[in-house]
């Protein structure tokens, strides 16, 4: 429950939906329930939405166990990176009811997305471009804009590219 996750709760918030949390640790100033390990939050929750990094820790985080624990009527939404849940096993948990559905706008290979998955019904697949929005593009040449007048002048950078 960082950045992006405080915002996708936002939005979900004036739906009604219940609001629950999975973080390396307990937030004491978001005001939603925390489950300490994502199997519970699984299992206490109908939909799960990812929006964490990818990293060693969060390596097919979402395995057959977490879906399971998701159930039938359980969604997967993963709008982090596609590496947060093991594909191949999300494939079978979707094919054989294990989990209800999946919205995936991510995939482990963004270029090889499993074949199996354009034929289900219970999936909704979309490009990963959440952010190419008019506001957001114009904000990114504002800032590339800025950067420009600030290096021309000799002025610090308002947003230094970090190249390593």
């Amino acid at each position: 429950m960082k950045s992006i996750g405080s915002l996708i709760a936002k939005r979900l918030k004036p739906f009604g939906c219940i609001i629950s949390y999975n973080s390396t640790s307990q937030k004491h100033r978001i005001p939603y329930r925390y489950y300490p390990d994502l199997l519970s939050l699984a299992a206490n929750n109908d939909v799960n939405v990812l929006s964490c990094a990818l990293n060693d820790q969060t390596h097919h985080i979402v395995n057959r166990e977490v879906m399971e624990a998701l159930g039938k009527k359980g969604i997967i939404i993963n709008v982090g990176r596609g590496g947060l849940i093991d594909e191949m096993e999300m494939v079978k948990c979707l094919v054989d009811g294990v989990i209800g559905g999946a919205g995936l706008d991510v995939f482990e290979k963004e270029l090889g997305v499993p074949e199996e998955l354009f034929g289900l019904d219970n999936v909704v697949l979309s490009p990963h471009a959440a952010m190419v929005t008019p506001g957001s593009l114009d904000n990114i040449a504002q800032l590339a804009l800025a950067n420009l007048k600030a290096f021309f002048s000799d002025q610090p950078l308002i947003f230094p590219v970090q190249l390593d």
